[in-house]
């Protein structure tokens, strides 16, 4: 089982800032990985475990700003699309 967050969340002031930092940090705290920016997964044992991580995310958000969480099966995960465009050049 996997569990996605997606978010878009303020930066245009030093508080959304923090705020934007205090909840991308209890991410990464809690396991979660960058699958690109703003959309971080991870992966979990059971629907239980799953249910646990979702509640954390909960716990944690962000009083504005837009956070969706997604949870997925391994199968319909592992049916995941990846396109890979052209390199940016630096």
């Amino acid at each position: 089982m996997w569990v996605l967050v997606m978010f878009d969340l303020p930066t245009d002031s030093p508080a959304a800032r923090k705020r934007y930092t205090r909840f991308r940090g209890s991410l990464l705290e809690n396991g979660f990985s960058m699958m690109q920016y703003s959309v971080y997964c991870r992966h979990c044992a059971s629907a239980e475990n799953a249910l646990v991580h979702t509640e954390r995310v909960r716990a944690g958000l962000p009083p504005d700003g837009e956070v969706r969480i997604l949870t997925l099966t391994d199968r319909q995960f592992d049916r995941m699309e990846v396109h890979f465009g052209k390199r940016r050049i630096q």
